[in-house]
């Protein structure tokens, strides 16, 4: 039953793909135009990517403006994610949310609005957790490290939805968060090494719906670890 629960959040990630994912124009000069792109509705000919890491291991280059952009806007905040809110308007956040969803029984609530206890099997560790404080909800994909791949270039609507996006958030042990940081897969992987070939499928499938830029040899690297971890697995992309 737990098992199928993590492998279900994989199954969703993957059908988002094809609706999330944005097209990239390369020009005939070899420029890749995304939707950030001042010249994207001029560019009439082009051959079309699903991602700007596509365009970019195709032989493409960002437009100049935009990496003037990234130099601009390359400081990093937590606020200019937008998360933990109330979409629908029922008092319960996006953490508590997913502590609800998370929850092996049914949760009870200190207020209307907020978790209390329940039972939540850590991801990252293993373990039983009962109690909604000792829990913090992770970013599979941290903010900073998204940020640093290609986030900085995202509409704050994009950012707001990667922050929210229930198929990139966990509900971890606190200190195993603090642990993690925004280390990507490379660096940090999680306690449990049960859980490694999920973890790093996850964050692959992530990166890919939301069209983070790695260079060819982070996307190997990556792939590499999955091929460790998921020894009858395949690699993606």
């Amino acid at each position: 039953m737990t098992t199928h629960k993590w492998w279900w959040l994989i199954i969703a990630a993957t059908l988002s793909i094809g609706a999330m994912a944005e097209t990239v124009k390369l020009s005939r000069n070899n420029i890749c135009h995304n939707a950030n792109s001042p010249s994207y509705n001029q560019t009439k000919h082009f051959t079309p990517y699903p991602s700007t890491e596509a365009c970019i291991n195709a032989g493409g280059r960002l437009p100049k403006n935009q990496i003037k952009a990234t130099v601009a806007s390359s400081k990093y905040s937590r606020k200019k994610f937008k998360h933990w809110l109330d979409e629908d308007g029922d008092c319960i956040n996006t953490r508590h949310e997913i502590l609800i969803k998370m929850s092996l029984s049914p949760v009870s609530f200190k207020t209307d609005c907020l978790v209390d206890t329940g039972d939540w099997l850590g991801p990252y560790t293993g373990w039983h957790y009962y109690n909604a404080r000792n829990l913090e909800i992770d970013h599979l994909v941290p903010l900073k490290w998204a940020w640093d791949h290609g986030a900085n270039l995202w509409s704050a609507s994009k950012r707001k939805a990667f922050a929210n996006d229930g198929a990139n958030l966990f509900a971890v042990k606190a200190s195993v968060n603090r642990q993690k940081g925004a280390k990507g897969p490379t660096i940090w992987l999680p306690p449990d090494s049960q859980f490694h070939c999920k973890y790093v499928t996850n964050f692959i499938i992530i990166v890919k719906i939301y069209g983070l830029v790695l260079t060819p040899k982070h996307l190997s690297a990556l792939n590499d670890i999955r091929m460790t971890k998921c020894p009858s697995g395949q690699s993606v992309g």
